[in-house]
């Protein structure tokens, strides 16, 4: 399996504190649970690390959960409801589909844990036990202050999905424009995006750039040759959908800095990835990042910190599921 690298990431996630106020942001506070669950960041932390121990995949699927989840309706932990009838909940629309099972279990299995200890049951919130556990399968170690307080939200629908999550053949200005309608900027973008550090893919997401870019260029040009080839290798066109490679080539089992060092060398999976260095507007941030791997943290920390503000539910807006995968 690899030895995951914490090394890199010790400042990634320090605490969700936001940076700009959003919606419920001055209700939430690191010491929320002092009361009722004193212990939940442990509880959330031991379920992370046995996660992982199973299985690395546990990392990228948490924190892609996280991501999908805060980009619709706000974090509030909406994508994990299961569908009812005929698959209208957020986790059901396509963009969703390819979210890993092990993102979930891990929120579930968290939950369970937490509610296990009886003066925790039902007092801990799914859409906080996700934002702790991203915490932790980014920086698995020593435990980092994390603001607390957000409620699950009481509406899921795939229909909520639409046009709220980027897609992999996005340029700078969708991007850009995507990611400032939740209060983050184009800086906050590129650092969001080396999520993509680890994690998979599966072909049919960027099928098009290896086969059939443009009728000039069945190859995107802007792909390195020998990656291409290596992808065309791995995805022949009538691969099995459910074959899925490595989004970093280099150090997919690492959260780090390489993710720019690939872009570089035209090594970015999706469009969406090398667009950050093929654009000029974006070069100079991706350059900045890929020699300097302190500079890249700091900007992590400030992205992912806001994005853990996005959408808030509070008081009468959420509850408190018993279960994360349905409403109460």
């Amino acid at each position: 399996m690899g030895v995951f690298n914490v090394r890199t990431v010790v400042w990634i996630l320090v605490l969700h504190v936001c940076l700009f106020p959003q919606l419920g942001s001055a209700q939430l506070r690191r010491d929320y649970y002092a009361n009722t669950c004193p212990n939940v960041e442990t509880i959330v932390r031991n379920v992370v690390t046995q996660k992982f121990q199973q299985t690395f995949v546990t990392v990228p699927a948490t924190l892609r959960l996280f991501f999908h989840d805060c980009f619709v309706q706000g974090c509030d932990a909406s994508v994990i409801i299961a569908s009812t009838q005929n698959n209208q909940a957020e986790k059901d629309h396509p963009d969703n589909l390819s979210l890993a099972g092990d993102g979930f279990d891990t929120v579930i299995k968290a939950k369970a844990a937490v509610d296990a200890v009886p003066s925790c049951k039902n007092k801990v919130s799914c859409a906080d036990i996700l934002s702790m556990a991203t915490r932790d399968v980014i920086a698995l170690g020593p435990s980092y202050a994390v603001e607390l307080g957000r409620l699950d939200g009481l509406s899921s629908t795939a229909a909520s999905v639409d046009g709220k999550l980027p897609q992999p053949t996005f340029n700078l200005k969708q991007l850009t424009s995507l990611f400032a309608a939740n209060g983050l900027t184009q800086i906050d973008m590129i650092a969001l995006s080396a999520a993509h550090t680890v994690g998979f893919s599966h072909c049919s997401r960027f099928a098009n750039r290896i086969y059939n870019f443009s009728a000039q260029n069945p190859v995107d040009p802007t792909l390195n040759k020998a990656y291409a080839s290596q992808l065309q290798g791995m995805c022949p066109k009538n691969v099995d959908p459910s074959v899925a490679i490595n989004m970093d080539p280099n150090t997919p089992r690492t959260f780090d800095n390489v993710y720019y060092k690939n872009l570089q060398q035209g090594i970015g999976l999706f469009t969406s990835d090398q667009v950050l260095f093929t654009d000029a507007r974006s070069r100079p941030t991706v350059n900045a990042w890929a020699s300097n791997s302190a500079a890249f943290q700091k900007a992590f920390i400030k992205a992912i910190t806001k994005l853990g503000r996005v959408g808030v539910k509070t008081g009468s807006q959420g509850n408190i599921r018993s279960d994360c995968a349905a409403f109460n």
